[in-house]
């Protein structure tokens, strides 16, 4: 597996934690904020400061523009970015402890991990990845188990950033990347289809803007094009997301993979993240 891979496929669980932890949404409730995808929005998008809508509609990429609208720039009349940032860093202590155990966060594998992720943060050049250049940004907490998943969150950001320009050089709109994800298994359509603020109007036209590409079938099923695009797109976020371990070289992003395959086992198996989830990220690994 390539290593960047490797480094996101362990990675993305302990980062996933926050979209499915009820202390996210219990910290962000007591700033004001108002439901879970105003939490959302405001706490993956706080390192950017005070952003208006369209420019998360673009740099998140395959959210509803009025998806994105209900909830920003309204948020940040209820918590500035910084008072947000907070929150979700007391909310992911309070969930990776629940999650790991108070044994493992405090842990000297979690010390090294964090000392790993972190050294190919800072070591990357995050020209042209504007998610991952914000979150790089983001002062580190003194936590071992917070500064892993603060440097764990501009690696999957920087990726995501390449992610974005591949399906972008596809041709992809935002809607037809979904139902291209969706036919092909990786992720849940009914999971796409009610998170991401899309109609059944907007599905269906990205559905037929498929076929007629030849990408999907008269049934919405993936077609071998289809496949073969989507396997071009991974391998392209694969390269694109190769600098993030350039830093700390293949035997630290080895040893950074070793410490987090058991960290990402513990939140997989115990359901903290579902095995089939709207980030596409395989589980069991393969």
């Amino acid at each position: 597996m390539n290593l960047a891979r490797a480094v996101w496929q362990f990675g993305e669980p302990v980062h996933a934690v926050t979209y499915y932890a009820p202390e996210r949404r219990e910290a962000t409730d007591r700033l004001g904020l108002k439901g879970g995808w105003m939490s959302y929005f405001a706490c993956r998008a706080a390192p950017l400061g005070a952003v208006e809508a369209p420019v998360v509609t673009s740099l998140f990429f395959n959210f509803a523009p009025s998806m994105v609208a209900r909830s920003l720039p309204d948020a940040w009349t209820y918590a500035t970015p910084a008072a947000v940032l907070d929150a979700r860093a007391a909310s992911m202590d309070a969930a990776l402890r629940r999650v790991l155990g108070d044994d493992v966060v405090t842990g000297k594998n979690v010390e090294r991990a964090a000392q790993l992720a972190e050294a190919a943060v800072a070591g990357c050049d995050m020209t042209g990845r504007p998610m991952g250049a914000a979150n790089q940004a983001v002062t580190p907490r003194d936590e071992p188990h917070l500064r892993l998943w603060q440097a764990l969150t501009a690696i999957r950001e920087h990726r995501g950033d390449g992610h974005v320009h591949c399906l972008v050089d596809a041709g992809l709109a935002p809607s037809h990347a979904l139902v291209l994800q969706a036919a092909t298994g990786r992720s849940p359509e009914d999971g796409l289809r009610a998170n991401r603020g899309w109609s059944d109007d907007d599905w269906a036209a990205a559905r037929d803007a498929l076929a007629s590409r030849g990408l999907v079938d008269g049934d919405g099923r993936v077609t071998a094009a289809g496949a073969d695009l989507r396997q071009q797109i991974e391998d392209g976020t694969d390269r694109l997301a190769a600098p993030i371990t350039s830093s700390i070289g293949d035997e630290g992003a080895e040893e950074l993979v070793q410490l987090l395959r058991p960290l990402a086992s513990a939140v997989m198996d115990g359901g903290a993240v579902p095995a089939h989830n709207n980030m596409g990220v395989p589980w069991p690994p393969r």
